[in-house]
């Protein structure tokens, strides 16, 4: 989780957009981030494609008052609150956005264009009718703490039982290069953002982050297949508390009201 979704970018600086906090040539440069280009096609409107400055300025036009995101995986709709479509389409990117205040959300589309070696990111983003409801699985900020701390302590505790390769050199390398990179100025969130929002997502970063690092580097003292398995269960709820807890602060715009013009 050391790169940030593309609809927690979006998300984000469409919120410090609306609340008046950055122009939006700045938050149209921090979306697109280390990609090529970024569209938005299917805009009421509008008859292709258009840039996001734009399609931001649109979307405020017609009533969106802030943004917030989904990252659903399959059996874990998080996020989401329909229709089938809108979530199918989703649940295959394994992220959305969702406008708040207009019945509409974007889902990005990821491909890769050019020849070896010169190889750039190009990102259109499918504006669908969604249903103006609740979503699912989303809890507080607090929440979204305390499940973090907890998760980590248990699957901690866990993994060191296993002797999985969650810690030593490799992860302490891993967890060195995120922290260098934080401290070269990297803004977690976009302005205006609260603290507590920014603390929690850094701490799923950081929760993100060990378990991949788990994962990437074998199976550690679990030879046998129910100590293999035995290490799965301890992961797969500490990464669905680290998505819900992204999605907990991205979200504080529009759940918890913490940022408004």
């Amino acid at each position: 989780m050391l790169v940030e979704p593309r609809s927690g970018l979006l998300a984000a600086w469409g919120n410090a957009l609306l609340a008046g906090l950055v122009s939006p040539d700045e938050a149209a440069l921090a979306i697109v981030g280390e990609d090529a280009v970024h569209r938005v096609d299917g805009l009421p409107g509008e008859v292709g494609p258009v840039g996001l400055t734009l399609a931001l300025g649109r979307l405020r036009g017609l009533g969106a008052t802030g943004f917030r995101v989904a990252l659903p995986v399959p059996g874990h709709p998080l996020g989401l609150s329909g229709p089938p479509d809108f979530n199918a389409r989703a649940l295959e990117a394994e992220e959305a956005v969702v406008a708040y205040g207009v019945p509409y959300g974007l889902v990005p589309e990821v491909a890769e264009a050019g020849p070896a070696g010169d190889v750039h990111v190009e990102v259109v983003w499918r504006v669908l009718p969604v249903r103006e409801a609740p979503p699912a699985d989303v809890p507080s900020l607090g929440e979204a703490e305390r499940e973090l701390a907890e998760a980590l302590r248990d699957a901690t505790a866990v993994l060191s039982r296993l002797d999985v390769a969650g810690s030593g050199p490799v992860a302490e390398a891993a967890v060195d290069a995120y922290r260098a990179r934080a401290e070269r100025g990297r803004e977690v969130l976009a302005p205006g953002y609260p603290p507590r929002a920014v603390r929690v997502l850094e701490m799923a970063q950081r929760v993100g982050l060990l378990v991949s690092v788990a994962y990437e580097n074998g199976h550690g003292g679990a030879v046998s297949a129910s100590e293999i398995a035995a290490r799965g269960e301890a992961l797969r709820p500490v990464e669905r508390v680290a998505r819900r807890a992204q999605v907990a602060a991205y979200n504080a715009y529009v759940e918890g009201g913490e940022v408004r013009r």
